[in-house]
């Protein structure tokens, strides 16, 4: 097929979707609620469905009263038992597929199910609205006469008792509808290879000479990619490589800390970044507008939503809201029930709305990815915007950072220590560890009130790491490229403590 006419005929069904989207923009509540009974209406057959006696729940209130929120280690034995092949326990279709996930560092593995209606009607869809708003927002866009150079996952896919397992972006890869193969660059061969270093090789071999339009992946590992793109090339920026180069869809991790290097990558020109939330479990919100900061919850993918305050988060007597009770500017840790057979489950991440017509939200961070052990409610939305904050003052750049608490002794306050990798490293590290504290202060009114007359925490401890410290960190646990990440901040030493050593 030609590519203006493919271009043409991609462009015109994907706004036809709009107005779908629009649908749910009008009557966000009767949208979810919809979904609710339709998941509970397909699943009354499995063995949790006839547990629960899904075909006599009549009212969200029922749903919630009966229905336990679970955490991963809750429901693992039903999920074993679906891996080694057994059905209809969660889900009434076959699942074959598991994303292993590597939203953490730990060395035990979460195993997802992932059924082909959530590739369908989540993953892929997700991706269709994706575009469909951003050539919503940019009528003049030409992202269809070029591709898309994807950064996904560096593990292969592998069979195990007839089911399959590995990164969610290999399984979507190796599932990719004809029309996103059409228009991706590396092949799925190369996209899919094992070894991060030879398939980093293997992407730019096979990408420098397409006519990229858009960029999609994890910032950490795209940046990382998009340095050695320059370095082979012999070229100063992106556009001398890709001149039509337009957009990059980005998600994993936060994008604060990294923007500064890719409009040093990308200058110049009018270009977008559009940021999306996804995760194993299922994908939840897109950037619906352009240079905003807050992005759209997608109410029709076949997932329930509700929501846990932070602030009563793990007690006897927390409160779970549904969509239409939630409030702006509060931090909450979502719950999720799928058409993946995911009934009310924790997936862990923490959010805060910023508007509810339409619902619009910010990550905030992870319910455990937090530090909280002197009671300052240190969360990862406080430390990126302290960090870009103190690296606009310093005139810094921060490829990779994590930080954990000291724990008071006998002699000694509590602090902060944290370990920082700088692409380009303040001229005095004390002037930026002050920026930090008063940045942080000004941001948290919890953390303020401890390091007040540094009664509670002292000043914090920077350690600046060596070159590739964070690199071979992960390559020393076999976790390069794809969606692993580096664990921000923690309520334990046990990160910074081995990469301390590292960096000794």
């Amino acid at each position: 097929m030609p590519i203006p006419l493919f271009n043409s005929i991609a462009s015109w069904l994907l706004k036809k979707r709009y107005h779908q989207i629009e649908l749910f923009l009008k009557y966000p509540g009767e949208v979810q609620e919809e979904v609710l009974f339709q998941l509970l209406g397909i699943a009354e057959d499995t063995k949790i469905g006839r547990k629960h006696e899904f075909n006599s729940i009549t009212s969200y209130k029922t749903f919630s009263e009966r229905i336990p929120i679970v955490s991963y280690e809750e429901i693992e034995p039903l999920i074993e038992r679906t891996r080694r092949g057994e059905q209809n326990i969660f889900w009434p279709t076959n699942i074959k597929w598991f994303a292993k996930s590597s939203g953490t560092t730990n060395a035990k593995s979460k195993f997802i199910p992932v059924s082909a209606e959530a590739l369908e009607d989540c993953h892929y869809k997700s991706g269709k609205d994706l575009l469909c708003l951003y050539l919503n927002n940019n009528e003049n866009s030409q992202l269809f006469t070029g591709k898309s150079l994807r950064l996904g996952g560096s593990k292969e896919l592998y069979e195990d008792n007839g089911t399959f397992f590995g990164d969610l972006s290999a399984i979507l890869i190796d599932n990719m509808p004809f029309w996103a193969e059409l228009s991706s660059t590396p092949s799925s061969k190369v996209s899919l290879m094992g070894e991060w270093e030879t398939k980093m090789s293997a992407i730019i071999q096979e990408s420098i000479h397409e006519n990229v339009t858009s960029l999609a992946g994890v910032p950490s590992w795209m940046l990382v990619l998009l340095n050695n793109v320059l370095e082979e090339t012999g070229n100063k920026n992106l556009f001398e490589v890709w001149e039509n180069l337009e957009v990059y869809f980005h998600g994993g991790v936060s994008f604060n800390p990294y923007l500064e290097q890719y409009n040093n990558l990308l200058p110049g020109k009018s270009f977008n970044y559009y940021e999306i939330y996804n995760a194993s479990e299922g994908f939840f919100a897109i950037q619906d507008r352009n240079n905003a900061d807050d992005l759209l919850l997608m109410l029709d993918y076949g997932i329930f939503y509700e929501f846990i305050p932070m602030e009563v988060y793990g007690l006897p007597d927390q409160k779970v809201l549904p969509l239409w009770e939630v409030e702006v500017n509060k931090n909450y840790a979502i719950i999720i029930t799928t058409n993946s057979g995911l009934w009310r489950y924790k997936i862990g991440d923490t959010i805060r709305f910023t508007s509810t017509n339409p619902y619009r939200i910010k990550i905030t961070g992870r319910t455990k990815h937090h530090i909280n052990v002197f009671g300052e409610e240190l969360i990862i939305e406080n430390a990126e915007e302290a960090l870009k904050n103190s690296c606009q003052k310093t005139g810094a750049e921060i490829i990779d950072y994590t930080a954990a608490p000291v724990f008071m002794s006998r002699n000694e306050k509590g602090t902060h220590e944290w370990i920082i990798e700088f692409r380009k490293a303040p001229e005095e590290i004390q002037y930026f560890t002050e920026v930090l504290d008063n940045a942080l202060k000004s941001l948290n009114s919890d953390y303020e009130a401890k390091r007040y007359n540094s009664m509670t925490l002292e000043m914090p401890k920077v350690h600046i790491a060596r070159k590739n410290l964070f690199y071979d960190w992960l390559n020393s646990k076999g976790k390069l490229g794809g969606q692993h990440k580096i664990p921000r901040l923690s309520n334990e030493r046990v990160y910074v403590d081995e990469l301390l050593e590292m960096n000794s």
